[in-house]
């Protein structure tokens, strides 16, 4: 996994690429966390590059949502495909997120 984090734009863009599982997740959330307590609460994950999601990676994103909802802050993701596009559907967390192509 290599997680890419562009701070000079608004909103901050984060691009993840190959792997979100279990140890990885814990790397991003702790990323995002930081940038949050710093009081930046847009992002949008490009995905287009993640080639595997787990739960756990799932988990941190619904975290990161939350947190930055209570905000007023906004999280986009784009770039579904594939099995990660998949996971997305099948748990449902297309109605969750704001998703563009």
């Amino acid at each position: 996994m290599n997680i890419q984090i562009n701070e000079e734009t608004d909103p901050i863009v984060v691009t993840v690429t190959g792997s979100l599982l279990v140890n990885e997740s814990s790397v991003l959330r702790e990323k995002i966390l930081e940038l949050i307590k710093q009081g930046n609460i847009h992002f949008l994950f490009d995905f287009s590059k993640l080639n595997i999601i787990d739960s756990s990676g799932l988990g941190v994103l619904v975290s990161i949502h939350k947190r930055v909802k209570e905000r007023d802050g906004k999280l986009i993701i784009k770039g579904l495909h594939g099995e990660v596009k998949k996971i997305f559907e099948l748990t449902r967390l297309t109605k969750v997120f704001d998703i563009v192509e």
